[in-house]
């Protein structure tokens, strides 16, 4: 029976580790199509979400069967319980990289020239996706210390979005006829901050996993009692 289990739960981090790859490269490469941008790389992230979402799907059927048929106890039980967690937090990103891919679509449609004044998203696209990278490494190998660093980037990309907000408003303002490209602007920020919320939990649950210390709305500072 808990040779079964092992094997059960194997097979089950192969299926969470192809699905924070997926949402890893619909990330990467929303945020790239936001940044050039790039319609065709765009409709090709909302094209792959479905499968992201079967996939999602699948893990928490496997979870709960694993839940039912082998009543795990101690860090097994942890383990899955947090992959549950994980799995929708992706599945989450994964939805969010799409809503940025459509108001880049939505921004390419609008936008028949060069706005007169361009939001610069590079310096919180970068951070987000440095975060997601380490949250998800830090699942891999179990490390609260990075899965705490990642935490603390947060704040960061809050900030960035708080200025890009302001600063497209204040476009708006000045800048009437492209109104439409810093909406989409805003909604891109937005969805950015909230990819870094995402990854923010990721991080919460790897500290859950390997010291069973609910940390939500708090911060850890150091990895040990």
């Amino acid at each position: 029976m808990r040779e079964q289990l092992e094997k059960e739960i194997t097979r089950l981090k192969r299926m969470v580790s192809s699905l924070a790859a997926a949402v890893e490269t619909a990330v990467r490469q929303a945020v790239a199509a936001a940044a050039e941008p790039n319609s065709e790389m765009a409709a090709a992230v909302i094209a792959r979400d479905d499968a992201i979402d079967h996939t999602e799907i699948t893990i928490e059927e496997e979870c709960l069967k694993i839940l039912a048929l082998h009543q795990p106890v101690a860090g097994d039980l942890r383990y899955i319980i947090t992959i549950l967690k994980v799995n929708n937090e992706l599945e989450r990103i994964g939805d969010l990289a799409v809503n940025i891919a459509r108001h880049t679509l939505d921004s390419a449609e609008h936008t028949r020239r060069e706005p007169a004044e361009v939001i610069d998203f590079s310096e919180q696209m970068q951070l987000v996706r440095q975060m997601l990278k380490r949250a998800l490494d830090a699942l891999v190998t179990r490390n609260c210390l990075d899965a705490n660093e990642v935490m603390r980037m947060d704040a960061e990309v809050d900030a960035i979005n708080k200025q890009v907000i302001e600063r497209a408003m204040a476009l708006i303002a000045k800048h009437p006829e492209d109104a439409a490209y810093y909406v989409d602007a805003m909604f891109i920020s937005r969805h950015l901050e909230r990819i870094g919320d995402c990854t923010t939990n990721i991080c919460e649950d790897v500290i859950y996993l390997e010291l069973g210390r609910i940390v939500r709305h708090s911060r850890l500072d150091t990895p040990s009692e």
